[in-house]
């Protein structure tokens, strides 16, 4: 099992101690941690994209350019790449300059995602977002794939012998499609013969495991071998502590501040306590012990290569905490008992040295 931890970026004054961050602060916590992400020996670090309070992360190509110049080896991804509402011509260029700033290290995850709110502030009606997204994840494949591209279509002005630069680094940029509510994402990632990865974060496992499953389906429809598909999938929060009473004691106030936010109401998540979501859903609340049953669990029903962890919210001191846990205790069972097919091969040729050159001119 890969492991990556994921970042939403959001900014709520502490739910323990009552302090709060700027946002200068927050996003040097979040620089922090992803250093600490590949320090640890994790795999993979991902910024979200969201439009609205409580979240910082609207520009996830900036905040992963950063994090580029900072590490050297951790892959990095959005969770997701809000492209149903973004240029694709302007998505084109941005995250192929990041490709290569992080000498080959990048994946992008495409989605509608899961905030109303962003659809106003770009002039999209959100009946419109599947097909949108669809549209726009079409053009930016050939700005990608091609060179001198003709376009015409609904979602921006049409293209005339369009060439965008750079080039991406990586031929192809790896591609994850997210998966949350809706089979229409699940049909997307089959027909193009790309991963997806489920949020698997507020709801029942049946709800994600029918998406898995009809991804699945349709990937041996467009007569793809199924032992090709490849599924990520999210986790919840996490909190860990020698017992299971102890980690439900200590992550009760971020539970129900994280669960007082509009966002949270927004995703209409059937638990109704934090003992029911740690019981019925994906949440890794508990011991070591529990939590590699749980991941264990949802390996068998998923059959995923990935893990998506979060520890937002918590201090940073937390975050640490955390993070270093799971690092020691979970971690090494995961790889030992899980095997993975993703991420086993290095960054394209030379994109090693250009990264640590990119290093030696920032530090």
């Amino acid at each position: 099992m890969r492991i990556a931890v994921f970042s939403l970026m959001m900014n709520l004054p502490n739910a323990v101690t009552g302090e709060s961050l700027t946002p200068l602060e927050k996003f040097g916590s979040v620089l922090r941690q992803a250093v600490l992400t590949e320090s640890l020996g994790l795999d993979a670090y991902g910024i979200g994209e969201r439009h609205g309070f409580p979240f910082l992360s609207s520009s996830p190509p900036v905040v992963l350019a950063a994090i580029a110049a900072s590490t050297r080896s951790i892959r990095l991804l959005t969770t997701v790449t809000v492209l149903s509402v973004l240029d694709p011509v302007r998505a084109a260029e941005d995250y192929a300059t990041l490709d290569h700033l992080s000498g080959g290290r990048l994946e992008i995850m495409i989605g509608k995602g899961n905030d109303p709110r962003h659809y106003p502030l770009f002039g999209i009606a959100e009946e419109e977002q599947w097909d949108s997204l669809a549209e726009r994840y079409a053009l930016l494949r050939r700005l990608w794939d091609e060179e001198n591209v003709s376009w015409e279509g609904r979602c921006r002005p049409r293209l005339d012998d369009v060439t965008t630069q750079p080039r991406p680094l990586q031929r192809p940029i790896p591609i994850w499609h997210g998966s949350a509510s809706s089979m229409l994402s699940t049909e997307l990632a089959a027909k193009y013969g790309e991963p997806i990865f489920s949020s698997n974060a507020f709801h029942p496992m049946a709800k994600y495991k029918a998406l898995i499953d009809h991804y699945r389906e349709r990937w041996a429809y467009y007569g793809r071998d199924p032992k090709d598909a490849v599924v990520g999938a999210g986790s919840g929060s996490l909190y860990i502590a020698r017992t299971e009473e102890e980690a439900l004691r200590r992550f009760r106030p971020y539970y129900e501040a994280m669960q007082a936010t509009a966002a949270a109401q927004h995703n209409q998540s059937p638990f109704r306590s934090l003992e029911d979501a740690v019981a019925n859903g994906p949440a890794l609340i508990g011991s070591p012990e529990s939590v590699i049953r749980k991941i264990a669990a949802y390996r068998e029903a998923f059959g995923h290569d990935v893990i998506g962890i979060s520890v937002d919210g918590l201090s940073e001191d937390e975050q640490r905490e955390q993070l270093t846990w799971f690092a020691e205790e979970v971690a090494p069972v995961l790889r030992r008992e899980m095997p993975s097919k993703v991420w086993g091969q290095s960054p394209p040729a030379g994109a090693a040295a250009q990264s640590a050159q990119a290093q030696g001119m920032t530090g």
